[in-house]
């Protein structure tokens, strides 16, 4: 709700604040008075274009500053605050204000945090909705038709745009499905192929630094044959060392009890045998271990070498060979089992896309309900607003394929027509200034929705219209005015005696400087106010008289 308002240098205003309440206010006085710039003004604080032309001449800079009571915690408007980084304090009132340079550029700020033009456009529909002549938002835009038609019909669409999204996923799996499955087809002879010479080829893990180590050792073997072979002639046979140690040791064990000394030289003999025992193993290990094959080493080399040949076709390590093959198999298995998935992927499009045609049909069928029963409320709301002839429907469009989506498969729109015989058309194309205000005023009625704006701005709703029609007008915005706050231009007395509150826009001038001021008018000054209204500039008894009766029927 809009508590406050504060208007500096603004066109005629030079200083103006403020304070509004809830139910229903109207705001009036003579033509040319300055009503289009108090609204031009809130248009400011509302994401409008900042037009250098509303700064007051002389002055340097505009300012219009707004006032809303604290949105609720889980409210979209401190959702989308929260999103957009503005602090908000629940309980505490939500400040805008936007300031317009005499030279051009403007700035925005929401609780004292600089925001955008834009950002303000985005909010002002959660604050206020302005219906006028030239108004092109709230109710005339056919984009927020569909959500007043589902608000009156007191439906939810989750349980379609669940489907909906189940749907899409499910198509969006077998396109990529598809997609993997035309790919590989592409692919089919190269994987072929290469698994064919992967298999062939047999790679095994860790072969290559197996291959390479052998090989290495093989050709250090091939260097070391005449050593190793001299080495070991001196250990082996009758006359090599290790024979004679053992001899010796053999005729010192007879004679070793002879002398101690010959006790201790049996048994350093004894140890030199067995080390050099190990030392003969030794050398026989490393002589089998080195032994070169002249055969073994060229199948090697060329086995080690196809390895990283083939490695280096694929692009990957030698020790990757085996699991690339693991890989190019699965792929090749993929194009073989590829079809039996991708009927079953079908399958699964087909149910979900079912579940959302009986979802979106079943929210069809209640919206069909709902739009009849709010074309019979809207026409009985017409008539009174002397609109008998005119007609309103409810379109319900039947949408494409294509353009089916997550709030169902139809489209959803307003139409009128304002004489007979004349066909129906979108509400913006069709209705006049003051018939269009009226429309909007049945529909607003009509609906009575929850979640607009809890702030609706009417301009000059009873234009052109007088007498049981402007009555009519202001009992309807008497009503209205219960589930939210309205704000009224008007030039109606029967539509001003309905008011909570009443605002009397004046223009003066000292013949140099024009000046708009707004006064809250007292009882007293709201019976002024309406027998001019009633009688013109000269306000007579009979005029006062029919005002005190306007406002006893409040």
């Amino acid at each position: 709700m809009l508590l406050s308002l504060s208007i500096r240098n603004i066109v005629l205003i030079e200083a103006l604040d403020l304070e509004f309440g809830s139910g229903l206010s109207v705001l009036t006085g003579e033509t040319g008075a300055g009503k289009s710039i108090l609204l031009d003004s809130l248009g400011l604080v509302l994401g409008n274009r900042a037009d250098s032309g509303l700064v007051r001449q002389g002055t340097e800079k505009a300012q219009v500053t707004a006032s809303f009571s604290s949105p609720t915690k889980d409210s979209k408007l401190a959702l989308y605050l929260s999103d957009n980084d503005i602090d908000l304090e629940l309980g505490e009132p939500l400040i805008i204000k936007r300031s317009v340079k005499a030279d051009g550029g403007s700035r925005a700020f929401i609780n004292d945090q600089p925001c955008s033009a834009a950002m303000l456009r985005e909010i002002g529909g959660w604050l206020i909705e302005i219906h006028g002549q030239h108004d092109d938002r709230g109710l005339i835009n056919p984009r927020g038709h569909r959500r007043l038609l589902d608000v009156y019909a007191g439906v939810d669409d989750a349980k379609v745009r669940n489907a909906f999204e189940s749907w899409q996923s499910a198509k969006a799996m077998l396109e990529t499905a598809l997609n993997d499955q035309e790919a590989a087809e592409l692919d089919r002879e190269y994987l072929e192929h290469s698994v064919a010479e992967l298999t062939n080829f047999a790679p095994q893990p860790g072969e290559e630094q197996e291959l390479a180590l052998e090989r290495a050792t093989m050709m250090k073997g091939e260097k070391l044959t005449g050593d190793l072979e001299a080495i070991r002639t001196a250990f082996d046979g009758s006359n090599g060392g290790l024979a004679s140690l053992r001899t010796a040791a053999r005729r010192l064990d007879r004679i070793s009890q002879d002398h101690p000394l010959l006790a201790e030289a049996l048994q350093a003999i004894d140890r030199a045998v067995i080390e050099a025992s190990e030392a003969e193993d030794k050398l026989n290990e490393a002589a089998n271990a080195l032994a070169f094959d002249p055969q073994r080493l060229d199948d090697m080399e060329t086995r080690l070498f196809d390895l990283r040949a083939l490695a280096r076709k694929h692009r990957v390590e030698g020790d990757g060979l085996p699991q690339l093959l693991v890989d190019l198999e699965n792929r090749l298995a993929a194009i073989s089992d590829g079809g039996a998935s991708l009927e079953e992927m079908e399958t699964k499009v087909k149910v979900a896309k079912q579940a959302y045609v009986d979802a979106a049909e079943a929210l069809r069928l209640k919206r069909v309900k709902a739009a009849k029963a709010l074309d019979k409320a809207v026409s009985e709301e017409l008539i009174p607003l002397k609109l008998d002839a005119a007609r309103f429907e409810t379109l319900l469009e039947p949408l494409d394929e294509a353009r089916w989506g997550v709030h169902g498969m139809d489209r959803i729109e307003f139409l009128i027509s304002t004489n007979p015989g004349a066909p129906l058309a979108p509400l913006g194309k069709i209705a006049s200034g003051g018939e269009l205000s009226r429309f909007i005023l049945a529909l607003k009625v009509a609906l009575a929705e929850e979640g607009g704006a809890k702030t609706i701005i009417f301009d000059e709703v009873d234009r052109g219209v007088g007498g049981a029609v402007a009555s009519a007008i202001g009992d309807r915005l008497s009503r209205l005015s219960g589930s939210a706050q309205l704000l009224v231009v008007t030039h109606s007395p029967q539509v001003a005696s309905k008011g909570n509150a009443h605002m009397l826009i004046n223009k003066s001038s000292n013949g140099t400087v024009s000046r708009t001021d707004v006064t809250a008018l007292d009882n007293e000054g709201r019976r002024q106010e309406i027998a001019r209204m009633l009688s013109g500039a000269d306000i007579t008894d009979e005029a006062r008289a029919q005002a005190d009766r306007l406002l006893e029927r409040v």
